[in-house]
């Protein structure tokens, strides 16, 4: 048996050699995600709502040039970010991804703390979503009661979950696939608009060139301004895009799975999100009130002015508005369905390192987490009905609360990878036991950081800056950190946490029983066989 053939059987056999005790305590977990499921996770992380909507709003705050600077930063620090993720994760493929190596790499506390901010900001993303999906429905059903659909959503989510992660990565797997083809439709149909082939009238490099144009702005103090708080609207459009690493757990061959997803992420990202964008800034001129629009209005009247739509319409495409509408109905769902199983496996994960009841960590049969399931459902609930019945004061506040999480979340994993690496090195482990290695590191963490704190800067601006001058904004933007920060320090006092010794990181609990260092020359071995048009389809919609 060849070394390639060891690797794979070895993967889908799931020979785990420490975690006995563990399934024997809690229950196994399925590795049932195939590697073209954790590719289209990692393309339906970065294409959400954000792209089909806020995108109009950043070429008109920062003119079609700065908002493709915006996201061209705000996607660099994305495709860092995932890669310093997925190093960790192709090594170590654990359910409760940067959460567990946030525990065992720098400290418990911190482990704690992004299990509570992480699990708590995707509770609450559930009840946007299905409140969202609602809404949405709202636009062909006007007289529909909003909390009618959303419930039943809930109730749809909840038994999708309960089918097991092969449901879940199945009809992520389309969803995405969705998305991935409006967006090559959008592009293709925008090139064809741009140039005068259809819609009957050339615009070219027209709309770059108006007044105002390429960057928004009187003077380079404020393009340059306009471009870097526009980079606020891009990374809340990346948001999800770090669940890769969360799938690494139930993934059925990580080391091969991971690095491949990851590879295509940022050329994935420059395809759809840039050229997306740069359609957008050629054919609609910036100081169209439409783009503007499609950030402010409510998600129900959303797909009449969306830059998608509007670019459909000057196509002369009938149903722009309705087809729009569809889309945004299934990135909804599809954030829904993520929020159940990112929630649900972090608690899962905590369940079963001690940071929450243990019965958290239990699954079932189909290696479903049920009471995680159970409890990520009624606070959800409670929040969905605190949104419907107490005029959207608390659930705002909620909302706040997880407002910074997703942020120092992505911090954070840049402060790990570090640490993970410093480990690595002090216990004298060489480099090719890394199934993947994360390009341009250390730099890429420090530069993440960089970016990072930056745009916490450009919010707190943005607020303090705002016009009339809003307390209550100030707060609403800054209250998610210190309670992020209390609940590390609260666990640190109370269990007497210290910062965990290079050599004495565990590097090997939960560690796969296969060959090291095999995936990267068996997948180029792979590759290599793969006629060209296939991997350009591939590369597009993995299949």
């Amino acid at each position: 048996m060849s070394k390639e053939e060891y690797y794979d059987e070895g993967a889908h056999a799931q020979v785990y050699h420490d975690n006995a005790a563990e399934e024997q305590e809690f229950g196994a977990v399925k590795r049932d995600l195939k590697s073209r499921h954790l590719q289209m996770i990692a393309i339906g992380g970065t294409i959400g709502t954000g792209i089909f909507l806020s995108s109009g709003g950043s070429v008109a705050s920062a003119g079609p040039l700065g908002a493709l600077i915006s996201y061209t930063i705000v996607g660099t620090m994305v495709f860092f970010i995932v890669t310093s993720l997925g190093e960790m994760a192709a090594y170590l493929p654990l359910p409760g991804a940067f959460t567990t190596f946030g525990a065992r790499f720098v400290d418990p506390a911190l482990g704690f703390g992004l299990g509570i901010g992480y699990a708590f900001q995707w509770i609450i993303t559930v009840t946007i979503e299905v409140t969202a999906a609602g809404m949405i429905l709202q636009y062909w059903w006007p007289d529909l009661k909003m909390w009618i659909p959303a419930l039943v959503f809930i109730v749809i989510l909840v038994a999708i979950t309960l089918l097991g992660v092969k449901a879940f990565g199945e009809l992520e797997y389309w969803f995405a696939m969705i998305k991935v083809l409006t967006c090559v439709v959008f592009i293709i149909v925008g090139i064809l608009v741009d140039v005068g082939a259809t819609g009957g009238d050339y615009i070219g490099g027209r709309n770059w060139h108006i007044e105002g144009a390429p960057i928004v702005g009187d003077t380079a103090k404020d393009k340059t301004v306009n471009i870097f708080t526009t980079c606020v609207w891009a990374f809340f459009s990346f948001g999800g895009t770090e669940l890769i690493g969360i799938t690494a757990g139930e993934s059925a061959n990580p080391a091969k799975a991971i690095p491949r997803a990851i590879r295509h992420t940022f050329w994935r990202i420059l395809l759809f999100y840039i050229l997306s964008l740069m359609i957008i800034g050629l054919v609609i001129p910036w100081t169209d009130p439409s783009l503007l629009d499609s950030v402010m209005a409510d998600v129900n009247t959303a797909a009449t002015v969306a830059p998608f739509t509007t670019v459909f319409k000057m196509a002369k495409l009938p149903g722009a508005d309705h087809a729009i509408n569809a889309v945004l109905l299934t990135a909804v769902l599809s954030a829904g369905q993520s929020s159940f199983y990112a929630s649900t496996r972090t608690l899962m994960a905590m369940g079963r390192e001690g940071k929450m009841p243990a019965i958290f960590g239990r699954v079932n049969s189909r290696g479903v987490p049920l009471y995680s399931l159970a409890f990520v459902t009624l606070i959800a609930c409670v929040a969905f009905v605190c949104d419907i019945f107490g005029e959207g004061v608390v659930f705002t506040w909620l909302v706040n609360l997880t407002g910074m999480s997703a942020l120092l979340t992505w911090m954070s994993i840049s402060i790990i990878h570090l640490r993970f690496r410093a480990a690595f090195k002090a216990q004298g482990r060489p480099l090719s036991e890394l199934p993947y290695i994360a390009p341009l590191f250390p730099y890429s963490c420090y530069i993440s950081i960089a970016l990072a704190l930056m745009i916490v800067f450009l919010q707190g601006y943005q607020a303090v800056t705002a016009d009339p001058f809003d307390a209550v904004g100030i707060v609403a933007v800054f209250v998610g950190a210190p309670v992020f920060f209390l609940t590390i320090i609260g666990w640190k006092v109370y269990h007497k946490t210290k910062l965990v010794p290079l050599l004495e990181v565990d590097l090997d609990s939960g560690r796969p029983n296969i060959i090291q260092g095999i995936s990267q020359r068996a997948d180029a071995t792979e590759e290599a066989k793969i006629p060209i048009w296939r991997k350009v389809l591939n590369f597009v919609a993995p299949v």
